[in-house]
């Protein structure tokens, strides 16, 4: 899969751009601040619905403008498809081969992007959501009704919680208990499938980039104790959980962490360590999309070049250039070495609000 078209409307910096890309490496270029970043966030967007800078949605629009957009288009192994998103007063719209408004969901489903960027050692050391969001884009690539059984388990938890806060009886909660409890099988299920191919695909890029720190595992919480029905724990957490206002237990809790021989746990790591983790989980992703989609992600990289030392970032793009995948990536400077192996290129100068081709 690749973008051969991008096209940004009011998004921060940017009044209306459009760009050609190739499907192998296309270079951004230019001061910093000069919207670099803004480039890769348009194309996060058309397969996340947000933003890897900010949970912030409406920052994203540019001053005193009243809508933004991003359009693309993408081929694919299936054929070429448009894709649209734009934001209007706090509301999402996506467009699907001219066809508006469309399914977010289809959007997504026809758009793959992963993504490192300067904060994605979060995705180590950070809050237990990132984790789970992560997971989640990856079991939705390959598991077609995890999207609806998500949407129904979300929908069940407000109800719940906004019971528990109203301090309602337990027959009313007991239907919404019933309904968490079914839509929390498939999703646990489709997680744990999940994480076992995913080891198998990130425990040697971790040896290989951090073998210093010895054997390296993953473990992953579901979110409640397996040995017990979740039917039967929330029934046993209701006094908690009114006292709380929220369900304690659950998929919504779920979570996953990364350990080593050397390293227990993430404090045991390095800020460097941590990026060449969340490096390692961003290919290790997107190897997993390739084996379910028999093509590849596109992939986007946010100044790798000052986040790594000189060895892992030729160690980095070597395993970039053997995927052949579209790859965008910024840089205030860009080592020639680090890229002269990959065939088709194009590179971009960015400068407030313009960006040029420059080959």
């Amino acid at each position: 899969m690749h973008l051969t078209e991008l096209r940004v409307q009011n998004l921060r910096n940017f009044e209306d751009v459009q760009i050609e890309l190739v499907p192998g490496l296309n270079l951004f270029s230019g001061a910093n601040g000069a919207g670099k970043t803004s480039i890769l966030e348009a194309a996060h967007l058309l397969s996340h619905g947000g933003s890897f800078r900010t949970h912030q949605n409406d920052c994203l629009v540019r001053r005193d403008a009243e809508q933004m957009a991003v359009y693309g288009q993408a081929d694919s192994r299936t054929g070429t498809r448009r894709l649209g998103l734009s934001r209007r007063a706090g509301r999402w719209s996506a467009r699907l081969d001219g066809e508006t408004p469309a399914s977010l969901t289809l959007l997504f489903a026809a758009c793959a992007v992963v993504c490192f960027e300067p904060g994605s050692h979060a995705l180590i050391c950070g809050p237990a959501q990132l984790r789970r969001s992560f997971l989640d884009w990856g079991v939705f690539h390959v598991e077609p009704d995890f999207a609806a059984q998500a949407r129904r388990y979300r929908r069940a938890l407000r109800q719940r919680n906004a019971l528990l806060k109203q301090d309602a009886d337990a027959d009313e909660l007991c239907v919404w208990e019933e309904e968490l409890a079914q839509t929390a099988e498939p999703l646990t299920h489709g997680r744990e499938t999940y994480i076992e191919r995913f080891k198998l695909e990130l425990l040697p890029l971790l040896a290989r980039y951090l073998p210093e720190l010895g054997e390296p595992s993953l473990q992953f919480r579901p979110g409640w104790e397996r040995s017990l029905p979740l039917l039967e724990l929330l029934a046993e957490t209701r006094l908690r959980d009114r006292a709380l206002g929220h369900t304690t237990r659950g998929p919504h809790r779920a979570d996953w962490a990364l350990s080593f021989a050397q390293a227990p746990s993430h404090e045991h790591l390095s800020r460097g360590q941590e990026k060449l983790c969340a490096i390692a989980c961003m290919l290790a992703q997107a190897r997993m999309y390739r084996c379910a989609h028999e093509e590849w992600p596109i992939i986007i990289l946010d100044d790798l070049c000052s986040e790594l030392d000189a060895a892992h970032q030729h160690a980095v793009m070597e395993a970039l250039v053997a995927t052949g995948a579209q790859i965008l990536l910024t840089g205030t400077e860009i080592p020639p070495s680090l890229v002269q192996r990959i065939p088709a290129q194009r590179r971009f100068h960015v400068e407030q609000g313009r960006v040029q081709a420059l080959l």
